[in-house]
């Protein structure tokens, strides 16, 4: 074997354990020559297999010989991890369908050949809700290079039409801070210089991104965020991301609600127990994304104060109401 086939075939050697191996599936020299030739071309005899497996060994390489085999056992992720990852991208709605294909082709390929048969339901990509915004990971780049380059963006917002089609709904020039993952969707916070506040943009109806050579507006002169984000607070007080200002709110439910409550807010609010097993909850969050909140469980919580967040809420049942007469 010439100087240059021995330097290949311990490469091709790591790729076939690497796609083929595992603690499953461990692979014996003779397997191992076949694939190496069916592959690569590669010709190989028993004695350089097992030169080449100790000779990986020594450089680190994690390979298990048994009985009936040697695998790799050495990769970036478990076979759990990887179907996290995969579940994840496949109900992201904010991904689109070609690219979910894409990303759920490259996490398949870490898991090597055996761990594709684990993963079947990946193939109905198409079925689930995605978005129709083919330059979100153009996005992604361009304002993650904009946050780097301290400059402003501006971009075109689109909404969905009866068509069910993305059209743009007005332009927007921004000074980016950062994106945030909320209720399956990617969200950029920055402020907007023309209104004079910080606002929530999904970054999958974003397109037209441009940076710009205006600096962008520093965070800290920015009111409430003096001393930068708070990310529980964005987090745990907007269900829904609204800008408005975060205000303290008391409402009462039943005490098995307040497991979904948990959920939207987390477990650092008030509770006090009331005499006729229910409870009275006090949380910080967005007025603006309570009064949702507030209408999608009317029946089981009650918002008690502050009292124009009560009223707006009364006044908006009211109207549902007479909808449904």
């Amino acid at each position: 074997m010439s100087l240059e086939a021995k330097k290949t075939l311990i490469v091709r050697l790591y790729q076939v354990l690497y796609e083929y191996s595992d603690a499953e599936h461990p692979l014996t020299q003779s397997e191992i020559i076949d694939l190496l030739d069916k592959n690569y071309g590669v010709e190989a005899e028993r004695k350089a297999i097992g030169r080449n497996v100790s000779c990986l060994m020594e450089m680190g390489v994690d390979i298990v010989n048994t009985h009936k085999g040697c695998y790799l056992a050495e990769r970036p992720f478990e076979n759990s991890e990887l179907r996290i990852l995969i579940d994840s991208v496949l109900c992201s709605r904010h991904i689109n369908a070609g690219h979910s294909r894409e990303l759920i082709d490259k996490l398949i390929k870490l898991g090597g050949r055996n761990f594709k048969a684990h993963v079947k339901h990946v193939f109905s990509v198409s079925d689930w809700s995605k978005s129709q915004n083919t330059a979100f990971f153009y996005n992604v780049d361009l304002i993650d290079e904009a946050i780097e380059r301290d400059r402003r963006i501006a971009f075109d917002y689109n909404k969905y039409g009866a068509d069910k089609k993305l059209r743009k709904s007005k332009s927007h020039e921004t000074s980016p801070y950062q994106m945030i993952l909320r209720n399956q969707h990617y969200f950029l916070m920055a402020y907007e210089e023309y209104w004079g506040d910080v606002t929530f943009y999904r970054v999958d109806k974003i397109s037209n991104i441009r940076i710009l050579d205006a600096p962008r507006t520093p965070l800290r002169e920015v009111r409430g965020y003096e001393h930068g984000i708070n990310y529980k607070e964005i987090a745990l007080s907007r269900p829904y991301m609204f800008s408005d200002k975060p205000e303290k709110i008391t409402l009462v439910c039943p005490e098995w609600f307040f497991d979904e409550i948990a959920d939207w807010f987390g477990t650092d609010v008030g509770v006090e127990a009331t005499d006729d097993k229910t409870i009275r909850v006090t949380l910080t969050a967005s007025p603006r994304a309570m009064e949702y909140w507030a209408m999608q469980y009317c029946n089981y919580a009650e918002v008690v104060s502050p009292q124009h967040l009560r009223d707006s809420i009364k006044e908006k049942l009211a109207s549902a109401a007479e909808k449904y007469k």
